[in-house]
């Protein structure tokens, strides 16, 4: 352990990050460089600053960083172009955020001189293998510290008494703070533990931290109009946003009406089922928007062609794998599709759901209502030509029909 001269931690300043600094200390006589990111959790972030020196921290070495409009421009919008849900419903929402903090952690660490790298994550869970495949793929001589894996500080009733044995003070939360792992970002919050571990068992209501229940939603619906340019949302009813703050206000739009509260049981990728409450408000509107202004600027194939990428495309963002090759390729592709998803959509919120209502784009529809009609369309279609077309295809079936008959 003595070869490790610094390392730089994912530190939050709660409980475990703040055990895992004074640990890196006492076991790796190292030192130790905090970088604490601001990813939209909605919690206070400077306050890591002061603990981080109560620790002995020295504050050239405490890294504190903004980090929301990358966050939601180089990550969230990206797998937003993709329409990427794994398993059919997860937006995602903790897996988009690991590379980016990997990505700082590595920068930091070639800045300082560090020559490892340390996160929080349990051996149990998917984020100790984001969070490595990234400093890997990005840094692949660096060492890795995945105290979890190593100590024998393997319950909360441990981490406290470790905490209190060396003095770290722990905070306590409001009202006791929450009983629930919980997760968040820019795009979501999640919840695990306690009651949720048994899958049968519904979540309480006053878990929900960003949603009303769809029950208490405003019983008037809500209009918005999305603006798009390459597949990207960049006004919101005419108002120009970053993508920042177009993901915070459809998360105050979402919220507000019980739109995006997600319930399910996800395969891990170390091999087990876990049992997650999601809220992903904003992010749901953003999918089914993208969605509407796809269906009239994407041609079939191509449409088709992503939607039999996008489970690939999501199950490598799932399982870490942002800095790979192939997830890389994808995007090339997916990227060069968004040239023409072009113009508006208008959505209406009402008690949970999300309802497209209408969409335009002046200048790369490919939706022609000569065509399209049911009314006389002055000769722009020719019904005959579809005879044809299917006997076509169905000479296959033809031809397998009549050998069927042959052989009685």
């Amino acid at each position: 352990m003595s070869d490790i001269k610094k390392v730089v931690l994912a530190y939050s300043g709660g409980l475990d990050t703040s055990v895992i600094l004074k640990w890196l200390q006492d076991v790796y006589h190292c030192e130790v460089v905090t970088f604490t990111a601001d990813i939209g959790q909605g919690e206070e972030v400077e306050p890591a600053r002061k603990k981080a020196i109560a620790l002995g921290i020295k504050p050239e070495n405490i890294f504190i960083e903004d980090l929301r409009e990358e966050f939601v421009r180089d990550y969230v919008y990206p797998m937003f172009r993709a329409n990427a849900i794994y398993e059919g419903e997860y937006l995602l929402g903790t897996s988009i955020a690991r590379p980016l903090i990997s990505k700082r952690q590595i920068e930091i660490a070639n800045a300082v001189g560090g020559d490892a790298v340390s996160h929080g994550a349990t051996g149990k869970g998917n984020d100790q293998v984001r969070f490595e495949l990234g400093y890997y793929a990005l840094k692949p001589d660096v060492k890795v510290i995945a105290p979890w894996r190593e100590w024998d500080l393997l319950s909360r009733e441990k981490l406290l008494a470790y905490a209190e044995k060396h003095g770290i003070d722990i905070s306590k939360k409001k009202n006791g703070g929450s009983p629930y792992s919980m997760d968040a970002n820019l795009l979501h919050i999640s919840y695990e533990g306690t009651v949720l571990e048994n899958p049968a068992a519904e979540p309480e209501e006053d878990m929900w931290l960003w949603t009303v229940s769809p029950e208490n939603a405003p019983d008037q619906a809500e209009y918005i109009e999305l603006s798009y340019e390459k597949g990207d949302i960049t006004a919101i009813n005419g108002v120009a946003m970053t993508p920042a703050q177009v993901l915070t206000e459809l998360n105050r739009l979402g919220g507000k009406h019980g739109i995006g509260r997600l319930d399910i049981v996800e395969n891990r990728y170390v091999g087990m089922k876990s049992r997650g409450c999601y809220e992903t408000p904003g992010g749901t509107i953003m999918l089914k928007g993208h969605r509407a202004i796809e269906s009239i600027t994407l041609d079939r194939e191509v449409a088709h062609l992503k939607d039999e990428l996008m489970p690939k495309y999501a199950k490598l963002i799932y399982t870490g794998y942002w800095w790979s090759p192939e997830r890389q390729m994808l995007q090339g592709l997916i990227d060069a599709s968004q040239a023409t998803v072009n113009g508006w959509v208008r959505l209406k919120l009402y008690k949970g759901n999300v309802i497209v209502v209408g969409r335009e784009s002046k200048t790369d529809s490919l939706f022609d209502p000569n065509i399209a009609t049911f009314d006389e369309d002055g000769g722009a279609y020719n019904h005959a030509d579809a005879a044809g077309f299917i006997r076509l295809n169905a000479l296959r079936m033809r031809i397998a029909a009549n050998a069927k008959l042959k052989r009685g």
